[in-house]
């Protein structure tokens, strides 16, 4: 949103109820709203595998997408047992069988039917269009998503009459996820023109040397406003089977997300890079303190380094999910140090304000996890109020307006 030149009391008014920092009032602002939300399990109710054409580019749309489980006899595959990496699939069609699929039926143990697949998406809608809301009078320009079946479920989200009048387009892969669920990123079209966008595997592999499947890193470069900017979606290794004995797969997501960085700034230096996303680790974690080096007071950080938004309100007992009574900070949002702003310049593009997204509704209102984020299933009871087992995230983007 663009504030104008005030030319009244009542504008100046809400000008200074805006900015909780001085900032000349003659001056014309800009804002922009980058948010991400994990959305648990954003299936459609239709019975999917994935579907590879390995004779495609991997950057290609098409090279990986959902088709209906009943149709697959209409294609011409062959039969895969090795790895699924780029290089093995070269040349070749293959199915991708995925688990979850029965469970997120009509006939599944969640019931999963047309007009329940509706109300979350009307849920999750409005949500994700209150991002910042009260700063900038308007929905988000971009926002990361996380735990998405697959594109469709993303084109009938922004399809909502919440988000509809935003003109969102879409940034999306099918990974080798398991469970068949992705990252994507959704962008305001009129006012982010993308540039480039590919996914980042991230391979690991267990003991006993079978590869353990996991979301890409999705990488989107573009134009906000004019100004370019790369955003990283992440949905890292789960803590599956205990913290430590996890952690080794999140510090493979961090290398491969440190590397991402160093590529970037290795041929810009001034590049201004956002990664966000569902780390499954806290901002005082070892993936995100030791490997990615991301500092949390903004004073001290410098143009080179790495700043982690959400790691003071982390200090401060916030979280974005709760499990066993106990708060995490998963949801958080990095960026390159040059997004921090200390002079309260704004000359381009900076961080001016961030926050975790509770509001009443989003919160369990009784029972066993009363306060916890208000999921749309617990266990297999279903709420119509609900949305998802974590809050979103958000930060403010301010600078001056060209």
């Amino acid at each position: 949103m663009m504030y104008k030149i005030i030319k009244s009391l009542t504008k100046l008014t809400v000008l200074v109820t805006l900015f909780s920092t001085p900032l000349t009032a003659q001056q014309k602002y800009q804002s922009a709203t980058i948010g991400f939300y994990n959305l648990e399990n954003l299936f459609d109710t239709e019975a999917s595998v994935g579907y590879i054409d390995g004779t495609l580019e991997y950057t290609n749309p098409n090279y990986h997408v959902s088709i209906a489980a009943d149709q697959v006899s209409k294609y011409d595959t062959v039969s895969f047992k090795e790895r699924y990496t780029y290089e093995n699939i070269q040349g070749k069609k293959i199915i991708r069988p995925l688990i979850l699929q029965d469970e997120y039926s009509a006939t599944g143990k969640k019931v999963w039917t047309e007009a329940r697949y509706n109300q979350k998406l009307k849920n999750l809608a409005h949500v994700i269009s209150q991002l910042g809301k009260d700063q900038t009078q308007s929905a988000p320009v971009i926002v990361g998503l996380c735990e998405i079946e697959n594109r469709k479920v993303v084109e009938d989200l922004i399809n909502q009459p919440t988000l509809k009048p935003y003109n969102y387009g879409i940034a999306h892969f099918n990974s080798f996820d398991a469970r068949g669920v992705d990252v994507a990123l959704i962008y305001q079209k009129d006012r982010f023109r993308v540039t480039e966008t590919k996914p980042h595997v991230i391979e690991i592999f267990n003991d006993d040397g079978n590869r353990t499947y996991t979301r890409d890193i999705l990488q989107v470069t573009g134009l906000l406003d004019g100004e370019e900017i790369t955003f990283l979606v992440n949905h890292w290794p789960s803590r599956s089977g205990g913290e430590k004995a996890s952690m080794p797969k999140r510090a493979k997501a961090a290398e491969v997300m440190k590397g991402i960085f160093d590529d970037i700034r290795a041929k810009n230096p001034n590049a201004k890079i956002m990664a966000m996303g569902d780390f499954n680790d806290d901002p005082v974690s070892p993936s995100i303190k030791k490997i990615m080096g991301a500092k949390g007071d903004k004073d001290k950080v410098k143009d080179s380094d790495i700043y982690n938004i959400m790691e003071p309100m982390y200090k401060k007992g916030m979280g974005t999910l709760a499990y066993r009574d106990s708060w995490n900070l998963f949801d958080q949002i990095l960026t390159t140090g040059n997004m921090v702003e200390t002079k309260k310049e704004y000359k381009s593009y900076k961080i001016y304000k961030s926050d975790i997204f509770s509001p009443a509704y989003t919160v369990t209102p009784e029972g066993q996890y009363k306060g916890y984020p208000f999921r749309m299933y617990g266990g297999d009871t279903y709420y119509a109020n609900g949305y998802s087992d974590h809050f979103a995230v958000y930060t403010v983007l301010l600078r001056e307006a060209k």
